[in-house]
């Protein structure tokens, strides 16, 4: 009998067809989908059954979808998903069924960073002070407990999503009462790590991180958040041996254990700070974003896809991973705002770098700029020197310009 996975994909974006594609080539897997939109065309054949709900990410409509693919079916082997603001209801989903899993008080410790942080610190991990603040009293508070700048950001936020830096005790306050701060409605202030800006994800099988990788920010994420022209870069070095990314490592693993996660892909964001100590931002639930997932794959030269749904469905992995390449992704944006008119510099780039490339996405003329920190278009290459794709991310950069017009 084929296993009943039910994958909640809310939009067939490429970023999650990419993970429903390997459940779907699993063994003995009958995929079921609940989806807002369903996906069209070959991706359409993957999926065995699809329930149609309204509002994807309402726990409500994610149990209503299950519960009808349940009836129809039989009972679910694993109930699955990779966006982050879904992470608890499809928690409580697993619960409310009997679906082994990841379980609520787990997902919702990841989700709320706050708890996340007060979690992380009890069990001896560095990471930045941190305040729920409910009020303009907490928030004189705080400052005078960490100064400026501090960090605010919601509490159940997503990456550097909705985070922005404040400077000035009056700052602080004009957002307090522009984000009508209260005890209902909190935003999380923290202290702003200084320093390098690094990720850590692992996949994790019953409780143990099996395999890792280490990925460097250029530069950190807050930066790209607040200037939207920056053309970044992440990259993935082919070293990873050394002390720091020894330390780095049993940072994480320690992060992981402390949160109780079972058996999934976690994404942590790091900072290697001035004094040469290491700090945690924060830890998600979840396969990283930006091209990261793609990007492990092509450093160890496997299916990172496959490797994260043989761990939430199989609970097993194909490992170990060796560091065979290092991999650079550059994101490209512009300086201004309205639709792209040109983009420049491609084909320069192609013929320096060009045989490197393993996946590309160039801006779509016409196209309104995008409100992502991840740009409107990436190119990412790998070779076995990290100074060579550093070299190449850099000529990118350089040369890569988008333009735009109102």
């Amino acid at each position: 009998m084929p296993r009943n996975v039910i994958f909640v994909a809310p939009f067939p974006i490429e970023t999650t067809m990419r993970f429903v594609r390997a459940t779907a080539k699993l063994d003995d897997v009958r995929l079921l989908g609940v989806c807002h939109t369903p996906p069209e065309g070959d991706d359409a054949r993957l999926f065995h059954d699809v329930v149609r709900v309204t509002r994807p990410l309402d726990l409500g409509d994610v149990l209503e979808g299950v519960e009808v693919l349940r009836r129809r079916h039989g009972q679910p082997h694993r109930l699955i998903g990779i966006l982050e603001p879904m992470m608890v209801q499809l928690a409580e989903a697993r619960a409310r069924f009997g679906i082994e899993g990841t379980r609520p008080e787990v997902a919702d410790l990841f989700r709320d960073k706050a708890r996340m942080k007060d979690a992380l610190r009890a069990a001896g991990l560095p990471v930045a002070k941190h305040c729920l603040v409910t009020s303009e009293a907490d928030a004189r508070g705080f400052a005078e407990e960490v100064g400026f700048p501090m960090v605010l950001k919601p509490p159940a936020g997503m990456g550097a999503k909705a985070t922005f830096r404040v400077s000035s005790l009056d700052a602080l306050l004009r957002a307090v009462v522009g984000m009508r701060v209260s005890p209902s409605s909190p935003v999380l202030a923290e202290e702003m790590l200084r320093g390098r800006e690094h990720s850590f994800e692992t996949i994790t099988i019953s409780g143990k991180p099996q395999a890792w990788s280490i990925s460097d920010y250029h530069p950190s994420c807050l930066d790209v958040v607040e200037n939207a022209w920056i053309q970044w870069a992440t990259i993935l070095p082919r070293e990873i041996g050394g002390p720091l990314h020894e330390k780095a490592r049993a940072m994480g693993f320690a992060a992981i254990e402390a949160l109780g996660l079972d058996s999934g892909m976690t994404h942590m964001e790091w900072f290697e700070k001035e004094d040469g100590s290491l700090a945690i931002g924060e830890i998600a639930q979840r396969p990283p974003g930006a091209n990261l997932t793609r990007m492990t794959g092509l450093a160890h030269d496997i299916d990172a896809y496959r490797a994260w749904a043989r761990a939430v469905v199989d609970n097993e992995l194909d490992a170990p991973w060796p560091r065979k390449y290092a991999v650079g992704c550059a994101y490209l944006r512009g300086m201004g705002q309205g639709r792209i008119v040109n983009v420049t510099g491609v084909h320069e780039v192609h013929e320096a770098v060009g045989k490197w490339v393993m996946e590309a996405k160039l801006p779509t003329l016409g196209a309104t700029k995008a409100d992502s920190y991840e740009g409107d278009g990436y190119v990412v290459v790998r070779h076995e020197s990290t100074d060579t794709v550093r070299a190449m991310v850099k000529k990118i950069i350089e040369t890569v310009k988008v333009h735009y017009a109102e």
